[in-house]
């Protein structure tokens, strides 16, 4: 797994409630869920069409008494899990799980950047994941850290080898900053100054009418956060929360001609200019 280094390989969803997440997910989605047998724990995978797309598992208690909410976290690759999580510790961040392992499956641990932003550490022991590339309806095609500040990059950067993805683009917000690992942009890097909360990291799922997705949002209980926005074209976003209180956003076609708080700048695609400016 050495070429996916660095990239996103997989999801999981924390939440107080599985049975309300399942239906609420299918629901919006299109997934269903799968349960899969663990010795004391409750899990199941979300599935889109015949692709696992990501798994929801309950929000442990004693995380839950230090204050953890229920949210969405992303599982990274990389060669070694070991030293990635030393060097998460040695830059100034937190490993709330230490490297374990799932016997015959993989090697995880789950850390937060220094600004407390959380992710996941993983290595597989057989090549069953792949990086997801545009995959369709239902799973991720975007990745961005919200509200943090100008040292966030360099910490990535330092852990899993991105690289700035616009470096050349000159007409970028400086608000904003796009990676890429290897020759692939995964996401942005969203300033502070943007947002005035505590950093995390949200993603993106691909959906089909974005307008149809919001409706359904609202009707299985959860919230519309923000939009739905135009992209240029006929793609749009919108801003979400579960009714457990989980954010994600979705990407799709939308109806609404306008640009919405961000713009397409030059030539670039609009998955090159999502210089988003979210109200929160």
């Amino acid at each position: 797994m050495a070429d996916s280094h660095g990239r996103f390989i997989w999801y999981e969803l924390m939440t107080t409630d599985m049975a309300a997440a399942k239906a609420f997910y299918a629901e919006v989605m299109g997934w269903r869920a799968q349960d899969v047998p663990i010795p004391g724990k409750d899990f199941a995978l979300f599935i889109a069409a015949r692709d696992w797309v990501s798994g929801v598992m309950h929000l442990p208690e004693d995380a839950r008494r230090m204050g953890a909410k229920p949210g969405w976290i992303g599982y990274v690759a990389v060669d070694d899990v070991d030293a990635a999580a030393a060097r998460v510790a040695q830059l100034g961040g937190i490993v709330h799980i230490p490297p374990t392992d799932i016997p015959d499956i993989s090697r995880f641990a789950i850390v937060a950047d220094p600004q407390a932003a959380m992710f996941a550490l993983f290595k597989g022991n057989k090549p069953l994941q792949r990086p997801q590339v545009e995959q369709g309806r239902g799973h991720v095609v975007w990745h961005e850290l919200i509200g943090a500040d100008a040292k966030a990059f360099a910490f990535y950067a330092e852990i899993f080898g991105w690289r700035k993805a616009n470096a050349d683009a000159g007409q970028m917000d400086d608000s904003y900053q796009l990676f890429s690992a290897g020759t692939q942009t995964l996401g942005g890097i969203l300033g502070r100054s943007a947002a005035a909360l505590v950093p995390f990291w949200l993603y993106y799922f691909s959906i089909g009418d974005i307008d149809a997705a919001a409706k359904r949002v609202t009707a299985g209980g959860g919230r519309i956060i923000d939009g739905p926005h135009g992209l240029g074209g006929d793609s749009a976003i919108v801003l979400c929360s579960d009714p457990q209180g989980a954010t994600f956003a979705l990407e799709g076609k939308g109806s609404r001609g306008a640009i919405g708080y961000f713009e397409r700048v030059g030539s670039q695609t609009p998955a090159e200019a999502r210089g988003r400016r979210w109200h929160w």
